[in-house]
């Protein structure tokens, strides 16, 4: 019989690794958490992989940081009022997209815009904090994501949600990408540069509320911003590095899962440490092919021997 759904990994029954991966795999998708874990987790990583890369390309990371922080406040407030808090948690955020796109129009000058309501959320988060006398644990759980607790709603929620918004990127996809490469051609093209960023910032916010399910709103970086940003270094086009940034947030939240599975430490310390170390190794070949190119480059210059002077004849 499967265990109920447990509030961490920790409290769970020690499972063993076997050196048989298949059979890890059959073992572990016996129990429907960790089956909820893996559908979530799959349709978080897509979404955030695309979102994420358009967050670096906008040099947006601050945002993605804000709206999880403005979200928790948003959730240990319904928790008030006896409502989910993830409910809380999309409309605190998107509440916090529109705030910062009436205040912050264009997206090199919204930092300001974005301290100011980001400590303004984070007020409330705390005065909600301590007027709430029950047990708030899973307002708590948006900070540090609990994946294995997500129900079948969750699932389903997150499934309808993410499609949505992956249908309204593609439809938004080439005046965003114009406008998040140069935003000042794009504004004197006639583009809607407020409409178009205001859009992106309610994207945004849909798909940090979800995406702290795995990661909560303090490693909200790990899957929002580092793989769009490793996949700036892998692929030169948007398609290329979309399809990458994707595949990196598939293959952390997999394989972090994997091993949460079999350890007591949660899946946002598994995830975020993957990419992390993928991204500076990236960084880290980057650097040495630049500097190879470089070395090749100098070398292969002409040496102009009429500019070198003869050294003096000695008597």
């Amino acid at each position: 019989m499967a265990p109920p759904k447990p509030a961490s990994v920790s409290s769970m029954v020690t499972f063993t690794f076997s050196l048989n991966p298949i059979a890890d795999l059959e073992e572990m998708w016996k129990y429907q958490f960790m089956q909820h874990a893996f559908e979530a987790g799959t349709v978080i990583a897509i979404l955030a992989g695309v979102t994420g890369y358009f967050v670096v390309l906008r040099r947006s990371a601050f945002v993605a940081h804000a709206f999880s922080d403005m979200g928790f406040a948003g959730a240990s407030g319904v928790v008030l009022i006896a409502l989910a808090p993830i409910e809380g948690l999309l409309g605190a955020s998107i509440l916090g997209a529109f705030a910062i796109a009436a205040l912050g129009r264009r997206a090199f000058n919204r930092d300001i815009t974005i301290g100011v309501v980001l400590a303004f959320a984070l007020a409330l988060g705390v005065l909600f904090n301590s007027l709430y006398t029950g047990n708030i644990t899973e307002a708590y759980s948006i900070l540090f994501g609990e994946i294995f607790s997500i129900s079948t709603f969750d699932v389903r929620l997150t499934l309808y949600a993410c499609i949505g918004v992956l249908a309204f990127l593609a439809f938004l996809y080439r005046p965003l990408l114009f406008a998040s490469l140069d935003e000042d051609v794009a504004e004197a093209k006639g583009l809607p540069m407020l409409l178009i960023g205001t859009a992106f910032l309610v994207v945004i916010a849909v798909a940090v509320s979800f995406a702290v399910q795995v990661t909560g709103t303090l490693l909200i970086f790990s899957l929002m911003v580092t793989p769009g940003a490793t996949a700036q270094y892998l692929a030169r086009r948007p398609q290329r590095a979309i399809f990458v940034s994707v595949a990196i947030a598939l293959a952390a939240t997999w394989s972090g899962v994997f091993i949460a599975f079999y350890t007591s430490y949660p899946v946002s310390f598994y995830i975020t440490a993957e990419v992390f170390a993928l991204y500076i190794i990236v960084r880290i070949l980057s650097l040495v092919l630049k500097w190879r190119v470089r070395s090749e480059q100098v070398s292969a210059l002409p040496v102009d021997t009429a500019a070198v002077p003869e050294a003096p004849l000695k008597a």
